[in-house]
């Protein structure tokens, strides 16, 4: 592995059903994440993912490309904007990408994520560091 070296793309496709599953399984039942009414009287353009399952979706970026759950030592992103997932059955489709930045002499190296939606980055300096193999 070698700074420049980049994750395989990967894009995932958020419905309104895996809103609530995930809901359910992060007890993050915030209606903003269900409910057109509520997301509008707050100012949203919509119903929006929740921002820790578009986290979650990038370090599984992360994850496929390393093959060990376990190797992923640090990970963090700030949430630059929301992912609106439409009421249909298509949803909203968030594209991601990574890249080595950095081996360390360590045996880690430093990726960094790219998190898309529309078109535009979703995730902030979105940064894993992980065990090489």
């Amino acid at each position: 592995m070698a700074v420049g070296t980049e994750l395989p793309p990967l894009s995932v496709r958020i419905t309104r059903a895996d809103l609530v599953r995930y809901a359910g399984a992060s007890l993050d039942f915030n209606p903003i994440h269900w409910n057109e009414k509520v997301a509008d009287e707050v100012g949203l353009p919509g119903v929006i993912a929740h921002g820790m399952l578009t986290m979650a979706l990038a370090g599984r970026l992360v994850t496929d490309w390393l093959g060990d759950p376990g190797a992923l030592i640090e990970y963090g992103a700030r949430f630059i904007r929301p992912v609106i997932v439409p009421n249909d059955d298509t949803g909203a489709c968030v594209e991601l990408t990574g890249k080595v930045r950095e081996v360390r002499e360590d045996g880690t190296a430093r990726v960094d994520i790219t998190a898309k939606f529309d078109g535009k980055a979703v995730l902030g300096k979105a940064v894993a560091v992980v065990r090489l193999p």
